[in-house]
């Protein structure tokens, strides 16, 4: 029986405020795995600490709320003790990228096979508007006193350079942008990265609705808004590494390095970067434990009868003599 979207849905309560991005990012995984046929069983949400912590409640498959900034160590954890399972982490820009930062890059290094989204509006919205590590240096947001005194994070720029290989942006109120990128992102072998830029209508006046749809620079003939958002897949950029010799792979890096600058008038959606060449973590672990897929740890005997498999009595006995 097909699995229909619904069957993704809880009876959990949202309580999000109106308007917030949330739900969309929220609707947006449900319509993915609507469309991968995906069962409930076979795949887990894992969340960090802040609005965006609430994700883990709101679908209907596992669902993990875990610790502020540590939400990729808990999902890469459970993907490699189950390989089977799809993993999706996701969390805050504060949660990840100011606690978490730590965790960010050393995600990037292994390239566990899983997708990380970041719930980007730049002010940690649980916590009454402070600014979050992408509010660029000098805004002053509406719960600020004073501007903010510190450079912001790019995303997108430390993704890449981390070393996670599918790399994207989208816009939480284009739903099928996302749920199209979210798709791409588990369907790839390898760390995927989806940054994903929304309001937040209560504390963020800065980056609106309005702001992002361009009412504030109206074309001069048509009369009409300039939306900001823009998708790269309308123009000629190609994101993908092809070949893997080094003069291409510098090349891909550097443009979508240079792309991640983009704001202001212009701000680029879509994929910036993806390198399935590069060898995914779950390889590493076959090339050193050839079982390790029939094996995992998951799927292991830890006890029987209630008692654990693992003997562990001669050690004990050691240390008391």
């Amino acid at each position: 029986m097909a699995i229909k979207l619904g069957d993704y849905k809880t009876q959990v309560h949202n309580d999000w405020c109106p308007g917030c991005g949330d739900f969309g990012i929220v609707n947006a995984i449900q319509m993915s795995l609507t469309e991968m046929q995906i069962p409930t069983h076979k795949a887990a949400i894992f969340s960090g600490i802040g609005c965006s912590g609430k994700t883990s409640h709101f679908i209907n498959v596992y669902g993990i709320h875990t610790l502020h900034g540590r939400v990729l160590t808990f999902a890469q954890g459970a993907k490699i003790a189950n390989p089977e399972m799809t993993i999706i982490a996701a969390g805050g820009d504060g949660d990840g990228l100011g606690i978490g930062a730590g965790h960010f890059v050393a995600a990037g290094r292994r390239n566990v096979d899983m997708t990380y989204i970041i719930f980007n509006n730049a002010v940690y919205g649980l916590t009454k508007g402070q600014a979050s590590p992408t509010l660029k240096l000098g805004e002053q947001t509406k719960s600020l006193p004073n501007p903010n005194p510190n450079y912001n994070v790019n995303p997108i720029a430390l993704a890449v350079a981390s070393g996670f290989t599918f790399v994207a942006r989208s816009y939480s109120y284009d739903v099928r942008q996302l749920k199209d990128l979210i798709t791409a992102a588990i369907k790839h072998k390898g760390l995927s990265f989806i940054d994903v830029l929304q309001p937040c209508p209560t504390y963020n006046d800065i980056y609106t609705r309005d702001w992002f749809a361009g009412f504030d620079q109206v074309d001069s003939e048509t009369k009409k808004p300039t939306p900001r958002i823009y998708n790269l897949a309308d123009t000629d950029y190609d994101p993908v590494v092809h070949y893997g010799n080094i003069d291409e792979l510098n090349e891909k890096l550097s443009q979508s390095l240079k792309k991640s600058l983009e704001w202001e008038n212009k701000i680029p959606t879509g994929i910036f970067y993806k390198n399935e060449l590069i060898t995914p973590y779950t390889k590493r672990i076959t090339d050193r434990i050839p079982n390790y897929l029939e094996n995992p740890a998951a799927k292991q005997n830890i006890s029987k009868n209630g008692k654990p498999t693992t003997d562990i009595s001669k050690i004990l006995d050691s240390l008391r003599s």
